[in-house]
């Protein structure tokens, strides 16, 4: 089986397998074609095509994710997408709040 070859690619395979979600349900479940939604979501995972951003925020969706988390180059930024997208309001508030304490505003 090939490996993703895009970090869309390589983003999207984890996400689905991490949910146990086969391609074509997942490709079923943002409205593509049942014929083809398998093929479709393979060439995505693989990095033959990457999808519009519009159907990246369907996914994102059907996952459970932000739609960021999918075009992360950096694993670690990555992960603190999917740790965000875990939070509620009052944990992302204090995290938040932590942050500008430690580190400042970004505009500085």
């Amino acid at each position: 089986m090939k490996q993703p070859s895009t970090v869309f690619g390589k983003r999207l395979k984890s996400a689905r397998q991490r949910l146990g979600i086969p391609q074509d349900r997942l490709g079923w479940a943002i409205g593509l074609d049942e014929h083809t939604a398998s093929a479709r979501m393979s060439r995505y995972e693989t990095g033959i095509h990457e999808p519009p951003y519009s159907l990246a925020q369907k996914l994102a969706e059907a996952l459970g994710l932000q739609v960021a988390y999918f075009y992360a180059d950096d694993d670690e930024l990555a992960e603190l997408i999917l740790r965000w997208g875990t939070l509620g309001q009052i944990e992302r508030t204090r995290l938040m709040s932590l942050l500008h304490t430690e580190f400042g505003d970004c505009d500085d």
